[in-house]
């Protein structure tokens, strides 16, 4: 194929899996994930202004995502490059030892990486996305390159199933619920509505309406997604009756995101950016065609 498809491309895991909507479940349980890491919510803590405007950088991040998946290869770098200056110039305290750390270390680039792909791909499973246990190695495989992009080393980073879960034992001694993750767990579970919805009756209704309650269930499943130890780590429970009853929350979700979508036009039930990366492939693929 002579088109740029940028990291992965059309016939990829990483391809058929970032279609599905309920992804963002998953962005949502790698945030809750990864803020069992000491050191690495203290460098969210003290470096983001998620607090400030948490849907900003939901949206930013969003868009950051998407373009690794689907940019070409120039807006990956570019993408990439901006992400990777950003970080060099970031420092943290840890609050355990008041020593200084830099948040491009690789232990927290390896961590976050792990805990969003991870996080990606169980959610997706557990909500009833069919991938084989090969697809499954597939695509932590293809992501050693958003890995490499971050600034890790792609020999240091998981790139199986089996993989992933060694090094989640490995880092389980070294995690654990701080003051910092506590208050990241919260934000997460009771967001701000947004400032752009100013109407003081919205508002209200956001706050106390339906609205949430119903993302009290999304916060809710997220957590009963987690494994049973990080569960455990937020004062939970490890009951396999809770992964079961997430399990079947997610898959509901799914059913009704995709029940939603296909009442939508259908210039909107295809991400932008995933539109723009097939419209290359297609535009290629006629290209080659013979006259």
């Amino acid at each position: 194929m002579t088109v740029d498809v940028g990291l992965f491309g059309p016939d990829s895991v990483t391809w058929k899996l970032h279609q599905e909507p309920i992804l963002l479940l998953g962005g949502l349980r790698s945030l809750y994930l990864q803020a069992l890491h000491p050191r690495a919510v203290a460098g969210v803590n003290q470096n983001s202004g998620y607090r400030s405007d948490p849907w900003g950088r939901l949206m930013r991040t969003s868009d950051y995502v998407g373009t690794i998946v689907y940019g070409s290869t120039a807006e990956v770098e570019q993408a990439a490059g901006r992400l990777r200056r950003l970080h060099a110039r970031m420092i943290a305290t840890d609050p355990r030892t008041g020593k200084t750390f830099r948040i491009d270390e690789p232990d927290l680039l390896r961590w976050v990486h792990v805990a969003e792909v991870e996080s990606f791909l169980t959610t997706a499973i557990r909500a009833g996305v069919g991938l084989t246990a090969d697809e499954v190695d597939r695509y932590y495989t293809e992501q050693l390159r958003a890995a490499e992009l971050v600034g890790l080393d792609p020999a240091t980073v998981p790139a199986s199933a089996a993989e992933v879960d060694a090094y989640y034992a490995a880092m389980r001694p070294g995690l654990g619920l701080t003051k910092d993750s506590a208050e990241t767990a919260v934000f997460l579970t009771v967001p701000p509505v947004p400032d752009l919805w100013s109407n003081r009756a919205l508002r209200l209704g956001l706050t106390l309406g339906p609205a949430r309650w119903a993302y009290f269930g999304v916060a809710g499943t997220a957590i009963g997604l987690l494994p049973p130890w990080a569960r455990r780590l937020y004062g939970g429970l490890g009951l396999p009756t809770t992964d079961v009853t997430a399990g079947l929350s997610a898959r509901g979700m799914r059913l009704l995101l995709a029940t939603i979508f296909r009442t939508l036009p259908s210039e909107y039930r295809i991400s932008p950016m995933r539109r723009t990366a097939l419209a290359r492939v297609n535009k290629s693929q006629r290209e080659q065609e013979p006259a």
